[in-house]
């Protein structure tokens, strides 16, 4: 049996997995999030912890798997966030996470220093304030005692591998979410460590996500009810670990879409992905020689999360309520458009100070109404992405969606209908991700001889073809959904 851990945004989800890629069962442990003013957003990393002991133990006890019949147990987390961690591991404040959007005036400095279009080269991703480099700078600035503890600097899966080890590391598809990864020469990179004068020595060792990085201590043994000795592979961010469970490992693998809370639409290459208009990001694979090219929305299935949440608090059925009225009215084609950015946007504006609206509302709209604009309006705005791999030489056939919200048949077929190619659900929606992880710690001691097996592990359940008439109207109200940003942009930074 293999163990994998998904550190999410709001838990951690323990799936056990079989050798033969069968999910047995898993648990979720969930912890909360600390959003504050000017894009304050902090978790406690002893949370994520707490988390991961109480799924494991909880996991074990559901499966009936005794602790020694665990093989191995490995990682997928959330990028882009910054744990700092004083001289014996222990964090010296709140781990900053992916949602964060304060240190604008520290990016600042780094696109002054090194230049917009020159640190997207290095790192594949632009400079913006979600990105780990920068929120270390910022605690720097603004916390500069705080800062004097510090001695590294981690993200989520690997401060819990820490946990469980003893051993700090991170890996390549992690690393390349901090802003601070030279891509091409695969280590840290000096020119923006030198700008962000941030020492070299508070960044982990980069290992390969399939590393054995080391075993289950007996502290951590008695605090998760694994045995001591278990072997703990490094792991890997939650977005490639996503792709390798959604069975993208190179460029034939064609496109897949993750509906969490952030969302994404993301392909396998052999090399980085430069768009010349800077709406995509890449990251480094788990995969070693592959890459990830990725466009990324700060809220899609939060947006839909918010918006259900907002109009029928509390309701046992909202979910499958409120979807059900939206597929019997129209919102973009009714004059109404719900521009997604609750959290700023990165893909394909990167403005930390743009924000959610809902434009063209008439007194006839109603909840259903909403709820379908922002489904439309994440579509709207994934399909911005799409079309960056599509006019930079990848073509998109069809689209393979994970993550909880492609349950839904209706967001899969307006997915269809505004990208205009067949959006497709598998057997592992909510699994794919763990599943990733769980073949990564899988390959790294020799369960698995190749990340291959990932095709066998999933299977075709349904998919939405488009309607040509339907994604011909779509395409025009596209051009409106991109103008009500363009307009609204200056607005946004007077905010």
């Amino acid at each position: 049996m293999i163990i994998s851990h998904d550190l999410g945004t709001t838990g951690d989800k323990a799936t056990l997995v079989s050798d033969e890629g069968r999910v047995v069962a898993a648990v979720t442990a969930t912890y909360g999030t600390d959003f504050g003013p000017r894009g304050k957003a902090e978790q406690d990393a002893g949370d994520w912890w707490n988390a991961v002991c109480r799924a494991t133990r909880d996991l074990l006890a559901q499966a009936s798997v005794a602790p020694a019949d665990v093989e191995v147990v490995s990682f997928s987390g959330q990028m882009m966030g910054a744990v700092l961690l004083d001289g014996d591991g222990v964090p010296v404040r709140p781990a900053i996470i992916w949602a964060d959007t304060r240190s604008v005036a520290q990016t600042a400095t780094l696109v002054e220093r090194v230049g917009m279009e020159r640190g997207y080269r290095i790192t594949g991703h632009r400079l913006n304030p979600t990105y780990s480099l920068s929120k270390v700078m910022w605690v720097r600035d603004h916390e500069p005692e705080t800062f004097a503890r510090a001695q590294k600097v981690v993200l989520a899966k690997d401060y819990v591998a820490f946990r469980l080890t003893g051993v700090l590391a991170t890996d390549p598809s992690d690393a390349s979410s901090t802003n601070a990864y030279d891509q091409a020469a695969g280590r840290w990179s000096d020119e923006l460590l030198e700008a962000a004068a941030l020492p070299l020595s508070l960044f982990p060792d980069v290992v390969a996500s399939t590393a054995v990085v080391g075993r289950v201590t007996d502290e951590a043994a008695t605090a998760t009810g694994l045995a001591a000795g278990t072997p703990v592979v490094m792991g890997g961010g939650d977005g490639p670990m996503g792709a390798l469970g959604a069975g993208i490992l190179g460029p034939e693998s064609g496109a897949y879409g993750y509906l969490g809370s952030s969302s994404w639409v993301s392909v396998a290459a052999d090399a980085p992905l430069h768009d010349p208009q800077m709406r995509s990001m890449t990251f480094n694979h788990v995969l070693p020689g592959r890459y990830v090219p990725t466009a990324t929305m700060q809220a899609g299935g939060a947006s839909l999360e918010w918006v259900i949440d907002t109009l029928a608090p509390g309701q046992d059925d909202r979910y499958a309520r409120l979807l059900a009225d939206a597929a019997d009215v129209q919102a973009s084609e009714d004059g109404l458009y719900f521009l997604p950015h609750l959290l700023g946007e990165r893909s394909p504006y990167w403005n930390p100070a743009a924000r959610a609206v809902f434009a063209g509302l008439g007194r006839h709209h109603g909840p259903a109404h909403l709820t379908r604009a922002v489904l439309e309006g994440v579509a709207f705005n994934l399909y911005t992405g799409l079309l960056a791999f599509v006019e930079n030489g990848t073509p998109i056939e069809a689209v393979d969606a994970i993550g909880g919200a492609a349950n839904s048949r209706l967001l899969l077929q307006v997915f269809a209908d505004v990208w205009g190619v067949p959006v497709t659900r598998r057997n592992l929606v909510d699994e794919a991700t763990a599943v990733g992880a769980a073949i990564v710690g899988g390959v790294g001691v020799g369960i698995f001889d190749d990340f291959d097996v990932a095709g066998r592990f999933s299977e075709e359940l349904t998919s939405q073809a488009p309607e040509p008439d339907r994604h011909a109207r779509y395409a025009g109200e596209y051009a409106l959904f991109m103008e009500a940003y363009q307009r609204l942009e200056p607005w946004f930074d007077k905010l």
